[in-house]
C-alpha cells in the first residue's frame, strides 16, 4: 500500500489540532495548512466533503535527505491529510518509503523508512 490511513472519532477541526500537536512532539512542524474543500467551494465548485492538507517538515530530516539527493525535493514537504469520507473522519499520508522508491538510493530508502515510522507514530497517537 502506498499510504497509511486511519479512521478517527472526531471532527476534522479537532483531528487537525490533534495531528498538529502530535507532530510537534516529534519535532515536525506544519508549514502550511490548506483547507482544500473551502478552496474548491470558493471557486464555485460543489464539494461536500472536508479536506485539510498539512504540509509537514522536520528541518533536520529534510537537510539529511536533501544532502543525499536533491531529487527528494520533489517529495518535500511531506503531506498529512485530514478528511471526511461518507461521514467518517480519516487521517493519512502517502508513505515516504513508497515515494522514495523512485530514487535508486539505499541510504534514502533507510532515511525515508525512519521518517515514515515517526510520522505513523504521530498519527497513531491521535
Amino acid at each position: 500500500m502506498f499510504h497509511y490511513t486511519k479512521d478517527v472519532s472526531m471532527n476534522v477541526k479537532d483531528a487537525v489540532s490533534a495531528v498538529e500537536a502530535s507532530l510537534k512532539e516529534e519535532s515536525f512542524g506544519v508549514l502550511w495548512n490548506l483547507d482544500l474543500a473551502a478552496k474548491l467551494q470558493d471557486k464555485g465548485l460543489d464539494f461536500n466533503e472536508e479536506v485539510v492538507v498539512l504540509e509537514v517538515c522536520n528541518p533536520h530530516e529534510a537537510k539529511k535527505v536533501l544532502e543525499e539527493s536533491m531529487l527528494v525535493s520533489y517529495f518535500l514537504p511531506c503531506k498529512v491529510t485530514v478528511y471526511t469520507e461518507k461521514g467518517t473522519t480519516k487521517i493519512g499520508m502517502a508513505k515516504p518509503s513508497k515515494l522514495i522508491e523512485m530514487v535508486d538510493n539505499d541510504e534514502l530508502k533507510r532515511l525515508a523508512l525512519e521518517i515514515e515510522n515517526r510520522l505513523i507514530g504521530c498519527l497513531e497517537n491521535v
